[in-house]
């Protein structure tokens, strides 16, 4: 083995994508208020071995959702990747790789508690402090999240919390998530249903009552909607369908719909970095509880990704 092995003394080195990546979200996660949040519920340890640093054991959680690990391929990644180990800040030489079964009881530790909503929002709280979020506006949506419909199991039966609808032609089974993105994209609230949900029937849930317009595409076209929105005095957003058997005003229509959804489509950026970036397109766990608790901390980081710029300008 020689000098060149080593990533400090290596004279041939190019950063790459995923070490550039990682670099980024060092600087901009709040770890030190993340880790005072969990800290009072974080085993303190007795006269036996200490329990490892709170801060590894979140930085290692965060790598799963940014890279799709499991419980297993997190730990064996941590032995075969020197980039994730000085991330996490692992020396082989000294410190224990955690196993699977402690990296599990970490994450069911954070949804015991429901840390996952706590860490959401003191990330907001952090960006509303350096000013970065705004206020005036909201756009609502929602994405499906496919889940897994094989009977392969111990139950021999689908998650029953999860369900399927039709959009278009086509049918899906899993769940939605529902979120309410200021008018350049980043998550203020979030909510979880069966894929079945319509997608207007959350609206209510998703409102904070400092808005001063509401956008939202087609799946929001009910007079509920357009009642509640006026009735909270909010300027209405909302596209308009086009109703069976209509023939006037069509043109009309089509300008109003294709100006909303050129500020509307700010609100799709995060589904990108959630699908695409982070590669989460399908559910992991069973129930929404688990997957909503995942979902609620990969906004959140998707917040941070997005604002990243800002920030570390800042």
């Amino acid at each position: 083995m020689t000098f060149a092995e080593e990533p400090n003394l290596s004279r041939r080195r190019k950063q790459t994508k995923r070490e550039r990546f990682l670099a980024e979200m060092d600087a901009v996660v709040p770890w030190a208020r993340l880790v005072a949040l969990i800290e009072p519920h974080y085993p303190k340890g007795g006269s036996g071995r200490k329990p490892m640093p709170l801060e590894r054991k979140l930085r290692i959680h965060f790598l799963q959702q940014w890279f799709g690990y499991s419980d297993p391929g997190m730990e064996e990644a941590l032995y075969e990747i020197p980039l994730l180990r000085r991330f996490v800040g692992i020396d082989l030489g000294r410190d224990f790789v955690p196993d699977e079964t402690t990296i599990l009881k970490f994450r069911r530790l954070l949804e015991r508690h429901a840390l996952a909503q706590a860490i959401f929002a003191e990330v907001q709280s952090v960006l509303q402090e350096k000013g970065l979020l705004l206020q005036e506006g909201k756009t609502v949506d929602a994405t499906l999240i496919h889940a897994p419909s094989s009977t392969k199991n111990r139950d021999r039966k689908r998650d029953p919390e999860m369900s399927s609808t039709k959009k278009g032609n086509q049918w899906y089974f899993g769940m939605k998530a529902h979120v309410a993105t200021d008018l350049q994209g980043i998550v203020q609230t979030v909510d979880f249903t069966a894929a079945k949900v319509p997608d207007h029937q959350m609206l209510d849930g998703l409102l904070t009552g400092e808005e001063s317009v509401v956008l939202g595409d087609r799946g929001y076209d009910y007079p509920q909607v357009h009642d509640t929105l006026a009735a909270r005095g909010i300027r209405n957003a909302v596209a308009r369908r086009r109703y069976p058997g209509q023939k006037t005003g069509l043109a009309a229509l089509k300008r109003y719909n294709r100006a909303i959804a050129r500020i509307r489509a700010r609100g799709e950026h995060i589904f990108r970095v959630l699908k695409c970036q982070f590669g989460y397109r399908r559910t992991r766990y069973r129930g929404l509880g688990k997957n909503g608790a995942q979902l609620t901390t990969l906004f959140a980081l998707a917040n941070l990704y997005m604002l990243r710029r800002y920030l570390l300008a800042a």
